[in-house]
């Protein structure tokens, strides 16, 4: 036996998403519990993302609206069973389905304030069979860090820190045609400026998810630690029975009765592991955590854990404005180019893609195209007066060294544009032509941008009569580099119906368990909505520590 200083019935190692959701039904169930984080912030990446679930069927959609059969139709349409896809299966599936919203009941017993994302956040795929055309996202709703007492500063910094909703947040950028959202939008200021005047700390998105989920979690009585790094799995018999982490510096064993689960995030700041599974992507393009280096990653694989699906990640086009290497996460593009009077092209000047599909499947499709990395998003003089870039609406409000530096280009003419971003003028001129073609016929016929609903979703509401189809025929013509970044890397170990690791050969590593972006993505190589990463995260945790404490057949 080895010599542990110390001993929890579940020791899990990260602090995302699934952590807690383990944690609290651990604890629910009279267990002991502790949470090992790497870094001097609780939140992982799910902190930073927009802490948004894709749970099907969830008891915040009207009656009717969804079913676990129409969720898993559509999932086995868009991630299929691929042999180079081990992290997912029918079966696993269908466990992520049925027991996404059974985990959501767990969590607002426990306190855990959740509620829908909004009416209308489409499917990626939403034209796939079973496709949700209205929304199957929840999210936690704006939360006040004072509630942590003396852990409000150690949880991690989140991507909107202000008292709004995620999704209402995202309409302000349509606020000059909405008295409704000019409202929206003067509440959420005073809420801004009451919350300084009484003292309170506002946050959204990824981190008031991960704040409730805290707050939550230490009132049942879970142990976390931060920066308590994990060294080493510690295995006997075949069986992980425990972990080396720090405590004062020194190392630290602490014995798992129940099982070990990993959910440490991923490996996009392991430049050598991104070279070697990911080649052409930059870790620097990365907005997750600085401690998502892979190293669990590599010591499951060390103890027989087998990585798959490494090739992926939950891409995220973005810009680099300058000084873009301060910013706590940079500019989106995504929602940019899915705007009327924009497109992306490659560095010949050619289009590519729909530029209104899946962040995912866009940045895939850039690092796959061989020449567009980076690629470019050409605009329209009336796109820079009506819409966002890099934060700014409007031409004259764009920083002067945005110019300066050569970030923004910007030409009278398409042919100009051409030689300033590299491309054959001819090339680009006749891109936009058949762009503009196409526009005045009112459709996408090459890559049938503005079909699906999701399309519609990253549009602009008030253009009609397609949301996100419209000419660039208004000089001067822009264009700004796009890159593909990412929220986090998609691949790792591979998993069973319980979330527990497997070795080559199929069978089990004894007491230890994986969920998040630590293991194969149970949703394949394809993200099918918002909170395609979250949320199996906090719904494998979940089933983790029901077969970790032997609830399998217990009503919870």
């Amino acid at each position: 036996m080895a010599n542990f200083d110390e001993t929890f019935d579940w020791v899990v190692v990260g602090s995302g998403a699934g952590s807690m959701s383990s944690g609290m039904l651990m604890r629910q169930a009279g267990k002991s519990v502790v949470v090992l984080e790497k870094t001097e912030f609780f939140g992982g990446t799910t902190a930073k993302s927009g802490g948004v679930m894709w749970i099907p069927n969830n008891q915040f959609m009207d009656p009717g609206e969804d079913s676990d059969e129409k969720a898993i139709t559509y999932l086995d349409a868009v991630v299929g069973d691929d042999s180079d896809a081990p992290g997912t299966s029918h079966e696993k599936r269908l466990a992520y389905v049925k027991t996404g919203p059974k985990m959501v009941d767990f969590l607002l017993r426990q306190g855990v304030k959740l509620e829908r994302g909004s009416k209308f956040w489409p499917d990626y795929y939403d034209n796939l069979p079973g496709g949700c055309e209205t929304s199957r996202t929840v999210v936690a709703p704006p939360f006040n860090r004072k509630e942590l007492g003396p852990w409000a500063k150690k949880l991690r910094l989140g991507m909107l820190e202000m008292p709004v909703k995620l999704d209402d947040g995202m309409q302000f950028a349509s606020m000059k045609h909405s008295w409704a959202i000019k409202w929206l939008f003067a509440k959420t200021a005073f809420a801004v400026v009451m919350g300084k005047l009484t003292g309170k700390m506002w946050t959204t998105a990824g981190a008031c998810l991960q704040g409730r989920m805290l707050k939550a979690g230490l009132e049942k009585g879970v142990d976390v630690r931060l920066e308590s790094p994990v060294k080493e799995l510690i295995v006997e018999g075949g069986k992980v029975t425990g972990v080396v982490t720090v405590k004062d510096g020194k190392p630290w064993r602490i014995a798992a009765n129940l099982g070990v689960l990993v959910n440490a995030g991923g490996f996009a700041h392991n430049q050598a592991m991104r070279d070697k599974y990911m080649p052409g992507t930059r870790s620097e393009w990365s907005v997750t955590p600085e401690g998502d280096t892979g190293d669990m990653h590599q010591e499951m694989e060390r103890i027989g854990g087998v990585l798959a699906q490494m090739d992926e990640m939950v891409g995220f086009p973005g810009t680099l404005t300058p000084g873009w290497e301060k910013q706590y996460v940079f500019a989106g593009m995504q929602a940019v180019t899915a705007k009327p009077g924009a497109i992306l092209v490659d560095q010949a000047g050619v289009r590519f893609m729909n530029e209104s599909c899946s962040y995912e499947h866009y940045c895939e499709t850039m690092l796959k195209r061989g020449n567009a990395v980076p690629s470019w998003a050409i605009m329209d003089a009336s796109f820079m007066e009506e819409y966002a870039l890099g934060g700014s609406v409007g031409i004259k409000k764009k920083p002067k060294d945005w110019f300066d530096s050569g970030y923004l280009k910007v030409a009278d003419t398409v042919e100009e544009l051409a030689t300033k971003i590299g491309a054959d003028p001819a090339t680009l001129k006749a891109t936009v032509d058949r762009w503009n073609d196409m526009m005045a016929r009112g459709a996408d016929e090459d890559f049938q941008r503005g079909v699906r609903f999701y399309d519609q979703y990253l549009g602009d509401p008030f253009h009609k009569p397609n949301p996100t189809l419209g000419p660039l025929s208004t000089g001067p013509f822009y264009a700004v580099e796009v890159i593909p970044g990412d929220v986090s890397t998609y691949g790792g170990v591979v998993t069973d119906i319980n979330s527990r690791v497997l070795k080559a050969d199929g069978s089990v590593i004894e007491g230890l368990y994986s969920c998040g972006v630590s293991t194969a993505s149970p949703m394949g190589r394809v993200y099918p909505g918002a909170g395609a990463s979250v949320g199996p995260s906090m719904v494998f945790g979940f089933i983790a520590a029901k077969h970790a404490a032997g609830l399998d057949n217990q009503a919870i």
